[in-house]
């Protein structure tokens, strides 16, 4: 398989991935507290990644990358996980999705000055669409959540620990390979959520099986397998194209709530949905070449006349 191919296809592993992680989130947050599901998500993905990573045996990070992967770790798989946790108590799947992902625009504008990816048409034209989109989804709703001013501070400060996770590893991933990236980060998510372990064990220990399997499709899933096709695909990309495709996943989280968890959307759901994907797929098109005219082509041409 030819390389955009296979990082196309992290991207989309991850993008599906991630959206149902809305949802499942959603869906055991009555059982478990913010802190212990972050705790047991945590430990799931770390032992998965571990397996994966010792496999491979690749050199662990140092330096400067480990501080950035150890910083993205704390920040964004602890930080953001029990963030948004927290948030989904508060706020439906879809509209927690919505919040989250005004972090692909600060990592867009970010990135084009400081990792001077500058900003190409397609990437501009394609996160404006699709932030129509997103917004269209708040107009419309829902249909059958909740949503209150702490969840919507709760779902932006997601939204800026995401965004700086995102900057963060770019630069990890310059030294450090994507499984190796993630297993480290993973690990230093869980070190930064031991507090909440005891509390882990005693809430698990009376959750029930549905909502066990969430923790365990949590960390395996949308931490390890998710993760890992992030960090893949962002080592070989653009990190402002690689944000703007995330802002797809509200789209399809809102339809994913409501095919599991009855969330029906409005018809303006299913348009900021449909306005999302559209805007995504102009993100990911590559601006056409242009073509220079030299000075020895015009004689060549004139030659030949």
């Amino acid at each position: 398989m030819p390389l955009k191919h296979r990082a196309l296809a992290a991207v989309v592993t991850t993008v599906l991935l991630w959206a149902s992680a809305f949802v499942v989130i959603r869906a055991v947050g009555d059982d478990l507290s913010p802190g212990s599901l972050a705790f047991g998500r945590l430990t799931v993905g770390t032992i998965a990644l571990a397996v994966v990573a010792l496999r491979y045996r690749r050199p662990l990070p140092r330096g400067r990358a480990l501080a950035f992967v150890l910083g993205y770790g704390v920040l964004w798989f602890a930080g953001y996980t029990v963030v948004l946790n927290w948030a989904e108590r508060h706020l439906d799947a879809g509209t927690a999705a919505l919040l989250v992902n005004v972090a692909p625009i600060l990592v867009a504008v970010v990135a084009g000055v400081v990792f001077r990816e500058g900003f190409p048409r397609p990437v501009v034209i394609g996160m404006l669409v699709a932030f129509t989109g997103v917004l269209v989804i708040a107009l419309g709703g829902d249909g059958g959540g909740v949503v209150d001013t702490l969840g919507i501070v709760l779902g932006l400060v997601t939204a800026v620990l995401y965004a700086a996770g995102v900057l963060m590893q770019k630069v990890a991933l310059r030294s450090v390979d994507a499984v190796t990236a993630t297993w480290v980060g993973c690990a230093a998510g869980l070190v930064a959520t031991l507090p909440f372990a005891p509390q882990a064990v005693v809430e698990l220990g009376h959750a029930s099986g549905a909502a066990i399997a969430g923790v365990v499709f949590l960390g395996v899933g949308p931490t390890a397998i998710a993760f890992t096709t992030w960090a893949y695909a962002l080592a070989r990309t653009d990190a402002g194209r690689m944000a703007a495709t995330t802002l797809c996943v509200p789209g399809i989280a809102v339809l994913v709530s409501w095919a599991t968890l009855g969330e029906t959307p409005t018809a303006l759901g299913l348009l900021g949905g449909a306005l999302c994907l559209a805007g995504v797929a102009i993100s990911r098109r590559r601006p056409k070449p242009r073509v220079v005219e030299t000075a020895a082509t015009q004689e060549t041409c004139e030659a030949a006349a």
